[in-house]
């Protein structure tokens, strides 16, 4: 009897175990954190890959200029399905963070394994359901995914909604990373710098999403200014910084808003992108091997510390 008690303990431990590993991505300790905008002491800690999909699901989300609650419940559901994870297995022909099926007319196997367009169709769906923003979280994911755990998507809530409120912009520095380079299969880092930053933004919030920006591109040391030729964020080559202007983001609360989904969204992406400091508004992040808070931004000569009109976004190249 007692050696079975014992078998029991061993694989409850195991079970915990993988559970967490399922969860966090297998990465040991996580390496993200995101805190409550109101100083309650809620946090929810996370893998920089969890961040990083996080980030491309809220960021479809807004480019659709969709209520955060749409964000909520998107997050929530990718919880649930697959810990954030953009996998490529599951239940049946299951894929991807949303566990959506090719049999079931979600996509081929490659698109829904494209977390972008895995959002897209979550979305598509979600504005389909009458007063989703007003329906308990478990029910309108559930009239979207037609799950055989319907209740399963609430336990995710709290951990969504801290995750929305910082990645749509409106919990201002409460997001945060290590910042330290991730690898492939190989053990390779991944491809990164300025280049690489503006990619990610075109390919998470649309090729448009910034046509109303006026960039520019310079040197170094600020000499020679050029304009680029179709406004967008503008590259820095010398330093390695994408700088995005927000002037055109609407009212001093919209620009606000919108500079700290994209400070927060270069600061999920850190590891994958090899940035290296993030500043908006007098606050900066620094990736220093540990998931640090904000903090007052420190400004060089002729440099303003942190401008409340632009994200400036600083590479490894």
């Amino acid at each position: 009897m007692l050696q079975f008690m014992a078998a029991l303990v061993v694989l409850a431990a195991i079970g915990a175990y993988l559970t967490v590993q399922y969860l966090t991505g297998g990465n040991g300790t996580p390496r993200c954190v995101v805190v409550s905008g109101t100083d309650d002491g809620q946090r929810y800690e996370f893998t920089p890959e969890q961040a990083a999909n996080a980030a491309t699901i809220s960021a479809v989300g807004t480019s659709r200029e969709l209520p955060e609650r749409a964000v909520t419940i998107a997050l929530a559901t990718a919880l649930q399905e697959s810990g954030l994870r953009n996998i490529a297995h599951g239940d049946r022909d299951s894929l991807g963070l949303f566990q959506q099926r090719p049999s079931q007319g979600w996509g081929t196997e490659q698109q829904i394994q494209d977390p972008v367009y895995a959002a897209g169709e979550f979305y598509e769906h979600l504005v389909k359901v009458a007063d989703y923003e007003r329906l308990p979280l478990t029910v309108a994911a559930q009239k979207v995914q037609r799950s055989g755990y319907p209740e399963a998507y609430a336990k995710h809530e709290p951990d969504a909604t801290l995750l929305a409120a910082a990645l749509t912009g409106r919990s201002a520095a409460s997001l945060t990373c290590e910042g330290r380079r991730e690898t492939t299969g190989t053990g390779t880092a991944y491809a990164g710098g300025p280049k690489a930053v503006r990619g990610a933004l075109a390919r998470d919030f649309g090729d448009d999403a910034f046509e109303s920006a006026a960039a520019v591109v310079s040197s170094e040391d600020g000499a020679a200014a050029e304009s680029s030729p179709s406004p967008s964020p503008s590259v820095s080559p010398g330093s390695g910084t994408v700088t995005i202007p927000l002037t055109d983001a609407g009212d001093a609360g919209q620009v606000r808003r919108r500079g700290w989904e994209l400070a927060h969204w270069a600061v999920a992406n850190s590891s994958r992108l090899g940035v290296e400091r993030v500043t908006f508004a007098g606050r900066e992040w620094v990736a220093e091997g540990r998931a640090g808070a904000w903090r007052k931004a420190r400004g060089t000569a002729g440099e303003a510390a942190g401008s409340a009109a632009e994200v400036r976004i600083v590479t490894g190249q």
